[in-house]
């Protein structure tokens, strides 16, 4: 299941590299944020336009189809971090000590050799789209109004890059958690019950009021 998890930190190099790696994270997904904002304001502006006016917005289609990579890719990575996405935590969260660590660093190294797959594939469809030679840089576009494709196809491998070394970093973490035996390491999300979970979201509210 997914859920909102704690992520620890200290002092430590590992921790430091987290909060760093973080920042660039929060930024590509406000930046995935604001992709989701444009398409709403194009949906609503092409609807406005075709009712008052009978002239839609041209290529609306073609601006979806760019903006995709941005809304469903770029903030992965920064999810990753928080243990939004999809996991056993019913079964994981049964797990106790090495045991529990073991299993995470297992799923995590798993998880890393299908996006290092991912980085050498979609780099490639990249390169196979960008040409400094072409107009625009760009051997394909869409196809109502020709916006390039490159710079859609340019995100994917840069946003599985970023989760590539989130990825490592908790490699680190909960290797680090396996070796050591710690009971909460930190940089890695960390599977919390319903209670721990209702009062970290109260005391953000409080935080916030």
């Amino acid at each position: 299941m997914a859920g909102s998890s704690a992520v620890l930190e200290d002092a430590s190099l590992l921790s430091r590299l987290d909060r760093q790696l973080l920042r660039l994270e929060t930024v590509f997904a406000l930046i995935s944020g604001l992709a989701v904002f444009m398409l709403m304001f194009l949906a609503a502006y092409s609807v406005s336009g075709r009712k008052f006016f009978g002239s839609p917005l041209p290529g609306y289609v073609d601006w979806i189809e760019t903006a995709m990579p941005f809304i469903a890719i770029m903030g992965v990575s920064y999810t990753q971090r928080h243990g939004g996405h999809v996991r056993m935590d019913l079964l994981i969260g049964k797990l106790r000590g090495r045991a529990q660590w073991l299993a995470e660093l297992v799923s995590v190294l798993l998880i890393l050799v299908l996006m290092l797959a991912l980085i050498w594939g979609s780099w490639s469809h990249f390169g196979r789209s960008f040409d400094f030679a072409a107009p625009l840089w760009s051997r394909d576009s869409s196809i109502d109004i020709g916006i390039p494709a490159w710079p859609a196809k340019l995100v994917v491998p840069v946003a599985f890059g970023v989760i590539s070394l989130r990825l490592m970093l908790q490699v680190w973490g909960y290797g680090r958690a396996f070796v050591l035996g710690l009971e909460a390491p930190v940089a890695v999300p960390l599977v919390q019950d319903a209670a721990a979970q209702a009062m970290a979201e109260a005391e953000l509210m409080e935080g916030r009021g």
